[in-house]
């Protein structure tokens, strides 16, 4: 174990400057990249760093420069795989520019999202990726906004911000979904999330995600279309861990007005519902339909394989990321915005709607 007498002391750009045997403002200005400085001046230092293994000081150079070279992301669960990719795409983007990223989970907690912005601004990030926690409580993004520092939105609206935002249009896929199991005979679909609301659902009640809200329109859309109710008693807020998914997800199947269908918002919120269905000894799709948000590598290895809605979360996280070290270089856009389109993915999951209450007769 090291001791304060044997640890390594950090290398200064003074140490630096009297290797390559120049001024201490010489040193700074090489190492920096900024202001005038000769190659010979230049090679000299670089290669006095490299000799004595410098690690520049970042806060200390972004003081100088203005630029910290990092961008700050704040998302709701990083355990969903969907902000997993999205995320990858971010931090690739990032890379390839230069920039580092500084990633912030918050629970899908808004104080917490709060929190975390200060915290990142703090760091004199660059820049704000966030996935909004709330669609509706935006003052503290509205003040990062207003001061000037770039910020772009990720997966979800923010009322009353005028930035990028870079989201898929969830209410169109979600009326093309919903109408797919009307389809197929399913009047009684059920949907779970695990946005957080006060209470049980109700037609038209205001929801902190923009994301749920637009799939929530889109399935009722589908319904008043077809000259049928929105059942929004099989609406379920509030899912929590897995045991809670699987809580729910029984009394769903329970009972004379029984789901015929579920659609998971999330793949987290899948594995519990397809557990619960294994384990009421119900099968996909001839006692029940599945469907489910996002397409990940083990929903085609199920039996059947899931049927789908894919997200293009990567390329949403990489066009975040690039757009906003445009905004943050001050440069303007030199290409359209790229177009963020989900798809339905038609696998084995969903079957013609069964006639009876498979539950009360088990």
């Amino acid at each position: 174990m090291n001791t304060d007498g044997s640890r390594r002391r950090d290398v200064t750009v003074a140490d630096v400057a009297k290797a390559a045997k120049v001024s201490k403002a010489q040193a700074a200005r090489a190492l920096g990249n900024y202001g005038a400085v000769s190659d010979d001046v230049r090679e000299r230092v670089l290669a006095a760093a490299e000799e004595l293994d410098y690690r520049p000081n970042e806060l200390a150079r972004s003081m100088n420069t203005g630029r910290s070279n990092t961008i700050g992301v704040v998302v709701g669960d990083i355990e969903n795989p969907h902000f997993g990719l999205a995320t990858r795409g971010i931090t690739d983007t990032a890379k390839a520019s230069g920039y580092n990223v500084i990633l912030i989970n918050t629970d899908e907690e808004q104080a917490a999202e709060v929190d975390a912005v200060r915290v990142l601004l703090d760091k004199r990030v660059d820049g704000l990726i966030v996935a909004p926690a709330s669609s509706v409580e935006t003052a503290h993004l509205k003040q990062v906004s207003d001061s000037g520092r770039p910020l772009v939105l990720l997966d979800r609206a923010a009322e009353g911000l005028d930035v990028e935002t870079f989201a898929v249009d969830m209410s169109t896929i979600s009326y093309e979904s919903a109408k797919y199991l009307i389809e197929e005979g399913h009047r009684r679909i059920a949907f779970v999330s695990t946005i957080r609301a006060e209470g049980p659902y109700e037609a038209g009640m205001t929801l902190d995600s923009s994301q749920i809200s637009d799939r929530l329109d889109g399935i009722r859309r589908a319904f008043e279309e077809a000259g049928l109710t929105h059942p929004a008693d099989l609406v379920r807020l509030n899912a929590g861990g897995s045991a809670s998914v699987k809580e729910i997800t029984s009394e769903l199947l329970r009972g004379p007005e029984a789901a015929t269908a579920i659609i998971a918002s999330d793949g987290l919120i899948a594995l519990g519902v397809v557990e619960a269905i294994q384990e009421a000894g119900l099968s996909i799709p001839k006692d029940v339909s599945f469907l489910m948000y996002d397409d990940f590598a083990w929903t085609r290895l199920t039996t059947p394989p899931l049927t789908v809605i894919s997200q293009p979360a990567y390329d949403m996280g990489a066009a975040a990321a690039a757009a906003l070290i445009r905004h943050i270089e001050g440069r303007k856009a030199s290409a359209p915005r790229p177009e963020l389109v989900a798809h339905l993915v038609k696998r084995g999951s969903v079957g013609v709607a069964r006639s009876v209450d498979v539950m009360s007769q088990s």
